[in-house]
C-alpha cells in the first residue's frame, strides 16, 4: 500500500477498512450502514448507535481522552481522532483503511 492520505493520532488500536459515510449529526443515522467508516468532526453521545455499527471512526478533532477516543477503545473499533482534514479531504463511498495504532489513512 502506499503513503498515508492523512494521518492523526491513534486512538484505538487494530486495523479496519471500509466505505466513508460523512457523519455531521446523528440526522445521518439513516445512511450509515454496519461496516462503514464513520467520518466526523467529532463524536457526540447521540452517535453511539452508529459508532457501535462502524468499522473505524475518522475525527477532525480530539485527543486520546475525547468521546470517540474513549468510546471507540471500549468497543474494541480502531479509532484516529486529531486528523484536522478528514472531513475535506474523503467523500462518501470512498474505501479507505484505518489504522488505529499509528494514525495512519489510506484510500483503497
Amino acid at each position: 500500500m502506499g503513503a498515508p492520505i492523512f494521518h492523526g493520532i491513534g486512538a484505538s488500536t487494530g486495523e479496519a477498512e471500509g466505505a466513508v459515510r460523512i457523519v455531521r449529526s446523528h440526522a445521518d443515522s439513516s445512511r450509515f450502514q454496519d461496516g462503514d467508516v464513520l467520518v466526523t468532526k467529532i463524536t457526540d453521545p447521540t452517535m453511539v448507535a452508529m459508532m457501535g455499527r462502524a468499522a473505524a471512526i475518522i475525527c477532525d478533532i480530539g485527543s486520546i481522552t475525547s468521546h470517540p477516543s474513549i468510546v471507540s477503545r471500549e468497543m474494541g473499533i480502531p479509532c484516529v481522532v486529531n486528523t484536522q482534514v478528514a472531513t475535506t479531504t474523503l467523500r462518501d463511498g470512498q474505501r479507505v483503511r484505518v489504522n488505529g495504532s499509528t494514525g495512519e489513512v489510506y484510500l483503497i
